[in-house]
């Protein structure tokens, strides 16, 4: 069960949150815990009826509960209603476990090349290698062993985390957050082929990175061939992710773990990529549109369209098909079993 340094009262995170709270107000929260496993001290949340069960047996000392709920007299007495209590939680979270200030300075095993910029309270951590012409903004952190390219730019306020690599080309916005072993920027899978074999293409674009971007560890965004890279302010990819070169991932996108935009495709505003989810070179997904886990996308998608299976096609009609095999399945069976059937 997390524990914070400090604690806060039952009344200040009503009013931190903006919610409602029922019960007593001077009680001191330590830590925060699933409802499961939560104590006396311990803040929880509830999102909703599914859970209802686990929260009659809690021991937290307060809930987190979604406005307009039904709940148990049973359970924990101190109830703050909010309209969302993951984003509450989020908002507790933030100031009861606050991020640890780093500081300025720049380890001595670090090597950087020419005409380096570094903004105020720049920190870089043992072994990054920094290319010529590099920008880093203000209160940038390089983690260990971070390679910058010549002329790569990181805005300010964000953090590269141990391993992480830019190629030359990459540009980064504010409040970038790159997990550790992250690759931008690198050339991408681009060849033309003959009977001699597959001869690549050289890779002339940039790799952009709007603000409040989170790149996923181990996650590849490559480079542009003629074109640029370009992944919108505020999408998050999940790690294990491959965007392909040329390929535009518009505002606010949610890619989950394991997911693929090939080459050159077009992804929307708002967009949501469910867990292994491939969307085909050249193709345009519309805004707010959902891919479901699995789903192969080979054909364009509408605005606000929901998609689902391989290939994926709208998510009803899906399921409609997914219903008619399993209904198929008994009658092959009885016809399979009549003809085997002795006379």
């Amino acid at each position: 069960m997390p524990r914070a340094a400090g604690s806060l009262t039952t009344a200040a995170i009503a009013e931190l949150v903006g919610g409602r709270l029922e019960g007593d107000g001077s009680l001191e929260m330590h830590a925060v815990s699933p409802l499961d496993r939560a104590h006396g001290d311990a803040l929880s949340l509830l999102t909703g009826g599914r859970y209802v069960g686990q929260f009659a047996g809690s021991g937290a000392g307060a809930v987190l509960v979604p406005i307009g709920l039904v709940l148990p007299a049973a359970g924990p007495p101190v109830r703050i209603a909010v309209a969302d209590p993951h984003r509450a939680m989020a908002e507790v979270v933030a100031v009861m476990f606050p991020a640890e200030s780093a500081g300025g300075g720049t380890d001595p095993t670090a090597r950087l090349g020419r005409g380096v910029t570094l903004g105020r309270g720049v920190r870089v951590a043992p072994f990054c290698i920094i290319g010529d012409g590099v920008d880093l903004g203000d209160r940038v952190v390089l983690g260990p062993g971070v390679v910058l390219e010549a002329g790569v730019r990181v805005g300010e306020d964000s953090v590269l985390d141990a391993h992480a690599v830019c190629y030359k080309g990459t540009e980064i916005g504010r409040r970038v957050h790159v997990k550790a072993g992250a690759v931008l920027g690198g050339v991408g899978f681009g060849f033309v082929s003959d009977r001699g074999g597959h001869h690549p293409i050289q890779h002339i674009g940039r790799c952009l990175i709007g603000d409040d971007v989170s790149i996923g560890a181990n996650s590849a965004v490559d480079r542009g061939s003629i074109d640029d890279t370009v992944i919108g302010a505020g999408t998050k990819l999940d790690n294990h992710v491959h965007i392909g070169h040329n390929a535009r991932l518009g505002e606010r996108c949610l890619v989950m773990g394991g997911s693929v935009v090939a080459g050159s495709a077009r992804i929307g505003n708002g967009v949501i990529l469910a867990g292994h989810a491939g969307v085909g070179g050249h193709l345009t997904v519309g805004d707010g549109a959902r891919i479901s886990a699995k789903a192969g996308v080979t054909t364009d998608v509408p605005a606000g369209a929901d998609f689902s299976g391989f290939p994926a096609r709208p998510h009803r009609e899906f399921l409609r098909a997914q219903a008619a095999l399993y209904r198929l399945a008994p009658i092959v069976h009885e016809l399979e079993s009549s003809v085997t059937r002795p006379k």
